[in-house]
């Protein structure tokens, strides 16, 4: 008779070993679904508890700020146990392994002074012998923190095995952590990247409609920038077109006083005999035409800022009167008796030597004191050439928009844009851009078409050459002798070209009709009636 085979049980070891790949294999299914770490380490955590019994699992991580070895993450553990789980290094258990390095195993936590009992209450653990088991995790050859496990002494699963299981857990786990931390990092510096785009992107936009790059204009708009929270008085200085209004607006946006009103004041469009209605006011009947009270400028001002263009242009009379209400902080409407105060910011702009206007006895000298607390100089376009790229393409874009068109510019125009003198400044290169964008055939603007509007300007002569040097830079304010001797040719030749019509010259040369006459007048040029 044959005899048949009895199956004999499987040894004990064979068991636990099955329960290993078991682990293993369910850890790396939940690091595929996810590596966060708040999911990833209590679900390996949560795996050794129900499938080898290693309860009440815990991770602690070292906190450079405070210094301590507090929980974040754990199974079992109630937010209190949680919140109790704080340790300096070298104390109690999870401290000397953070300290030494080494594994420790406390095989009776009743009868190991080192431990604690502090996470975890005793009164809420079987009444039995516990064990505590607690390993480093090692990332990169250093410590960042303790993973801790209790364990029932009665289990037949050897320690040994229970330790081999756990250092495999504790070297994913500081896989884990160490892969977040890296996210953590790129992701850091993405965003401090993008910040740093974000802000280049915000500077390439115009900042208050001012474009540009050069060295000499950011100069300008970080010193716009520093006295903008004070209510010092600014003295914007530059030649004509050069925009000192947006500089004068950017200031008073950049001021605590942005939500009150920017009130502009061209003394040089004033005629003279309304000068001191249009700054001061006046009361109703004070004189013919007058039927209603009227605030003046700086009434209107009040809170806000008082642009002043083109000071150097105010009558003498008129000085006297700006320097005592400057002085007083308040005035007094034409056919008033009563003071009205004023809280009134000036910035005052001129593209005038008003020192030399001093000499002249043209300009007080009081006054000139009293403006130029902090004088900027605004540079002109020849000054910062590397600025005209960005500008044309704004005006372009800007041309396009308005009037629903697609008009671009070839590359050698835009060069010779740049070669270009620009004795208007930025004026004269939006009004150029403008003429060449609506008169343009073709939806490229060609550098025959940029030949043709500088001939048309009478200024091709002043284009530099590729190998010319660049123009020196103009002083801070510039010499009034200097500008009679180069502007009378332009001044003819715009005349010329205008048919002697004043008001156009005056708008071609990017200066007032009252500045135009002025020069005439000291040039000794006669003009035709317009």
């Amino acid at each position: 008779m044959n005899e048949v085979a009895i199956p004999q049980p499987r040894r004990q070891d064979e068991h636990w070993a099955e329960q290993e790949l078991l682990v293993i294999r369910e850890v790396a299914k939940l690091l595929g679904k996810s590596l966060d770490p708040a999911f990833a380490i209590r679900e390996i955590l949560h795996l050794l508890s129900e499938l080898l019994g290693l309860n009440r699992g815990r991770v602690l991580l070292y906190d450079s700020a405070s210094r301590k070895l507090t929980v974040r993450f754990a199974y079992g553990l109630t937010p209190a146990e949680i919140g109790r789980g704080c340790f300096q290094p070298g104390e109690g258990i999870t401290g000397r392994v953070f300290a030494s390095g080494e594994t420790m195993i406390v095989q009776d936590i009743d009868a190991d002074p080192g431990y604690l009992t502090r996470t975890v209450d005793r009164a809420s653990l079987p009444q039995e012998t516990v064990s505590y088991i607690a390993l480093p995790l090692d990332i990169d050859g250093r410590i960042c923190g303790v993973m801790g496990v209790h364990r029932l002494r009665r289990r037949q699963r050897s320690f040994t095995n229970d330790l081999h299981i756990l250092k495999i857990a504790g070297t994913l786990i500081a896989q884990v952590i160490k892969i977040n931390r890296l996210i953590e990092q790129k992701t850091a510096r993405l965003e401090s990247e993008n910040r740093e785009l974000k802000f280049a992107l915000e500077k390439s936009v115009p900042s208050h409609g001012i474009i540009g790059e050069s060295p000499q204009l950011r100069q300008a708009l970080r010193q716009i920038e520093r006295v903008s929270e004070t209510d010092a008085t600014i003295l914007l200085l530059g030649e004509s077109g050069t925009g000192k209004e947006l500089f004068a607006r950017a200031l008073h946006l950049y001021s605590p006083r942005r939500d009150a009103p920017f009130i502009k004041v061209n003394c040089g469009a004033i005629p003279e005999n309304l000068f001191e209605s249009e700054l001061f006011g006046h009361e109703k009947g004070a004189f013919t035409g007058a039927t209603t009270a009227k605030p003046g400028r700086f009434e209107q001002a009040n809170g806000g800022t008082l642009f002043l263009d083109e000071i150097g242009d105010l009558p003498l009379a008129m000085q006297v009167k700006l320097l005592r209400v400057l002085q007083e902080k308040s005035v007094e409407r034409i056919g008033g008796r009563r003071e009205i105060p004023v809280n009134v910011r000036i910035v005052a702009a001129t593209n005038q030597d008003l020192q030399r206007l001093v000499s002249q006895e043209r300009f007080r000298l009081d006054l000139f004191y009293r403006l130029n607390v902090i004088p900027i100089r605004l540079p002109s376009l020849r000054e910062r050439p590397e600025d005209i790229r960005h500008l044309t393409r704004y005006f372009l874009n800007q041309v396009n928009q308005s009037y629903q068109r697609n008009v671009s510019i070839a590359p050698e125009a835009l060069e010779k844009l740049v070669a270009y003198h620009w004795p208007g400044n930025i004026r004269q290169l939006r009004n150029i851009i403008e003429r060449l964008s609506l008169l343009a055939e073709a939806e490229v603007i060609s550098v025959t078409a940029v030949d043709a509007v500088f001939s048309s300007e009478g200024f091709s002569h002043e284009a530099r050459s590729a190998t010319a040097p660049p123009a020196p830079p103009a002083t801070a304010v510039r010499a009034y002798r200097a500008v009679q001797e180069v502007e009378r040719e332009q001044i003819e030749q715009m005349l010329a070209q205008c048919g002697g019509n004043k008001s156009r010259t005056a708008q071609l040369l990017g200066i007032t009709l009252r500045q135009l006459n002025y020069r005439l007048k000291i040039l000794n040029i006669a003009s035709r009636p317009t």
